[in-house]
């Protein structure tokens, strides 16, 4: 009867409890949130609510167009101000998901009465969705570890400065939705494997359409959970959850990316995703061996064991088949440029210097680790050991997720994004298990005192009847020897037992200062994270700042060229430059440009690459038929802007002489050496990036023409210009803009000497033009 009350007072102070927990674990959520959205406000709060980097201005331009025209207009939308003379359908060679996002969100908005820009929209757009990936990292770990290790994953996300570099306000960019759909998917994906539910595994389908509709980064998806399913399956883990898990995502999920217009049918014709369909058919062989072993004897079971594993043979030497005749007809055997990149490093800088030349594409440095993740470079084993205690498909999951984002983190730094949600559950994993120790070892000790108090306040007569118990276990004592050997063979097991349900405590000294320490860790991990956020990752690219003694400078000459392209070129004139400036021009000056960021067309962008690294009349020929009227180039020479075209210059020459063979990068260098002073060779002195970056610069600082960039003076110091002519240059010498003479007219029967013969030979001679791409 007591036993039964006591069960029955238990129940509601263990559901109060447990309510209370769920309430502090919603508002520590609530402030996470907040925390991840606040930290990302750096760069509207000492610069301006401003669009950043490159590419971001692209996706600012489609959004714009997509809130004035609609959705099917943007659809079948054909932008002619891109790529000329060849163009661009930009419905169906973008990824939509941020687009429509950012779209949806301005209208709900609109519909709010709550009046926001869509720059506005475009510029907060990261820091929300930084928000939302938190809370999804929380669902995620939960899954794995429970709330604890899910509230610190969270935490740990929301300050990443890894992630922060690519979602601070006015990073407009694809990642800005897609690490969001990344771990919201592998979330769905974790929570349908442990309940086995059907719901969740048609919601895990629609989250991977959200994530093909944002980023490229699908693939690593829909490759990641093929293997770790083929590593249940090896491992003897199959069961029925693993199976609804996995095969509606692939039939699910595939239809769907091919509704995505830049997917289509490389769904199902690419390589990146022929893993999926293979193991997909190995689930299908193994679930269908595990029924027919439900229903028929041991005996028979072998003979169908049999028959299943030879048909599934012969129906996977067939699939195989088929993909190798597939892939063996593609010269890249059905693999793009940057998959291949990540498979083989080197394999870019041999075949494809487009991809080699961007920055992002770059392997990391050791250093890049511990300023983008921090301490969490150290956590990380702790957290993949934790995992193994008990090892579960879903901590086998995130355990095989760690191994392979930091193996294509050190392939490519971009990459570095996907590696740092993976860094934050495997920290978060091992803070929370570490902090269980130490308090539960500090909690142990404290109530061991209080038990050691209350029992010394007992009273005289309680230890008179202890010590008359003493004396007749001292009497009984010799009955209990004779029974040693029974107790020893049941007390043994159960001793063993014990110690192995008993927690692991430590030592209160040991326990106290291990927490204080990891709070230490803690601290500093925040402040660096404020630091990465405030200094190092909330700059626009597009305006630029310096601390002198005199105080802070700031060069905005990217928007004042921009401005004046804007306001003193006509609307239909053609701007040539670098692709790395193709969607600011376009999207600020809204000018027609030759090539962007978008790289799809190798021999166009070779083509600028050969103009940039040819003399100044080979040049004008190639950009005159291409009916150019502007040269546009960046010169940090002045400055100390090292990001200039200068820098920049080798990666034309070799991404020009890819396409055309005249163009060779030795004759730009002196014994190997990339240089631009007075041992230059005179193929670069001559080229016409040389002409453009340093025309007139010896006027800046009395005919010295020293680069502080390079840290040298120049080779070719007075020089003029015969076919290009310099109608603007910045406060700053950051941007210089060229326009090309027209061609001189043809003054007909003037000529030096020997008139009449001559006159006669020139009628008679056709005159072939010059081919400018040879």
């Amino acid at each position: 009867m007591a036993a039964s009350t006591d069960t029955t007072a238990a129940t509601p102070s263990s559901t109060l409890r447990h309510a209370s927990g769920n309430i502090l674990a919603f508002f520590i959520l609530l402030l996470i949130g907040v925390l991840a959205f606040s930290i990302r406000l750096f760069s509207v709060i000492k610069y301006e609510s401003v669009i950043h980097e490159f590419d971001p201005y692209f996706n600012y331009r489609v959004t714009q167009f997509l809130t004035k025209s609609g959705v099917y207009d943007f659809w079948n939308w054909f932008d002619d101000r891109t790529w000329y003379p060849l163009g661009r359908v930009i419905g169906g060679t973008v990824y939509p998901g941020l687009t429509l996002t950012a779209g949806t969100m301005w209208k709900v908005l609109q519909m709010l009465n709550i009046p926001l820009s869509v720059e506005t929209v475009c510029v907060f757009t990261a820091p929300v969705f930084s928000a939302f990936a938190a809370w999804a990292t929380y669902l995620l770990t939960k899954e794995v570890k429970g709330i604890g290790a899910g509230l610190t994953a969270a935490v740990l996300l929301a300050m990443v400065p890894s992630y922060i570099s690519r979602s601070v306000a006015g990073s407009y960019d694809n990642e800005a939705v897609a690490i969001f759909a990344l771990i919201f998917t592998f979330y769905l994906y974790i929570k349908t494997l442990n309940t086995g539910s059907l719901f969740y595994a048609t919601l895990n389908s629609m989250a991977y359409f959200y994530m093909v509709c944002s980023w490229g980064g699908y693939t690593f998806i829909i490759n990641l959970i093929p293997m770790h399913v083929l590593l249940c399956i090896v491992t003897g883990r199959y069961s029925p959850r693993l199976y609804i898990a996995y095969a509606p995502l692939v039939v699910l999920g595939t239809l769907m990316a091919a509704l995505v217009p830049v997917v289509g049918f490389n769904a199902v014709m690419t390589s990146e995703h022929f893993a999926s369909f293979l193991v997909f058919i190995i689930i299908h062989v193994v679930a269908l061996a595990y029924y027919i072993k439900g229903i028929l004897s041991p005996k028979m079971f072998k003979v169908a064991v049999t028959l299943v594993v030879s048909v599934g043979l012969v129906v996977c030497c067939a699939v195989v088949a088929v993909l190798i005749a597939v892939v063996a007809s593609s010269p890249t055997k059905g693999w793009s440029g940057r998959s291949l990149s990540l498979l083989d490093p080197t394999y870019a800088s041999k075949y494809i210097p487009i991809i080699a030349s961007v920055s992002e594409h770059q392997p990391p440095t050791w250093p890049s680790y511990f300023m983008d993740i921090n301490i969490l470079a150290f956590l990380v084993p702790a957290g993949i050991i934790a995992c193994f205690s008990p090892l579960s498909d879903a901590s086998s999951f995130v355990i095989l997720y760690i191994v392979m984002s930091a193996y294509f983190s050190g392939v490519m730094v971009r990459l570095m994004l996907v590696f740092a949600p993976a860094a934050c559950i495997m920290s978060g994993i091992a803070l929370s298990e570490a902090f269980d120790v130490f308090t539960r070892s500090i909690k142990f000790y404290a109530f061991q005192a209080v038990d050691t108090v209350s029992a010394s306040t007992v009273s005289p007569q309680n230890n008179v009847v202890e010590t008359d118990k003493k004396e007749d276990v001292l009497k009984e004592r010799p009955s209990r020897k004779n029974k040693k050997k029974e107790k020893e063979t049941v007390e043994k097991p159960l001793k063993k037992s014990e110690t192995e349900k008993r927690p692991l405590i430590l030592p209160v000294e040991a326990s106290a200062i291990a927490l204080f320490l990891t709070v230490l860790l803690g601290a500093f991990y925040v402040v660096h994270s404020v630091w990465a956020a405030a200094e190092a990752y909330s700059a626009p690219s597009i305006v630029l700042t310096s601390h002198t003694r005199g105080g802070l400078h700031v060069f905005d000459d990217f928007r004042e060229a921009y401005a004046w392209l804007s306001h003193n070129t006509h609307v239909d004139d053609k701007v040539a430059s670098w692709w790395d400036y193709g969607y600011q021009t376009t999207a600020m000056a809204n000018r027609t440009v030759i090539v962007d960021n978008n790289t799809w067309n190798n021999t166009h962008i070779a083509t600028v690459g050969t103009a940039m690294s040819s003399p100044e009349k080979a040049a004008w020929e190639i950009f005159n038929s291409l009916d150019v009227k502007y040269v546009l180039v960046v010169f940090g020479g002045l400055v100390g802007y090292s990001s200039d075209d200068i820098n920049k210059f080798l990666w034309m020459v070799r991404i020009g002489g890819g396409v055309f063979p005249h163009i060779k990068e030795p004759d730009y260098l002196r014994d190997g050496q990339y240089r631009i002073d007075s041992q230059a060779t005179p193929t670069m002195l001559n080229s016409l990036m040389y002409k453009l970056s340093y025309f007139r610069f010896v006027e800046t600082d009395g005919g010295k023409g020293y680069d502080r960039v390079r840290g040298t003076e120049i080779g070719k110091k007075h020089f003029k210009l015969t076919h290009f002519e310099e109608v603007f240059t910045t406060h700053h010498w950051m941007v210089r803009i060229y326009k090309l003479k027209p061609q001189r007219n043809r003054i007909r029967g003037k000529t030096k000497k020997s008139r009449s013969s001559k006159t006669s030979s020139t009628k008679t001679r056709t005159i072939t033009k010059k081919n400018p791409w040879h």
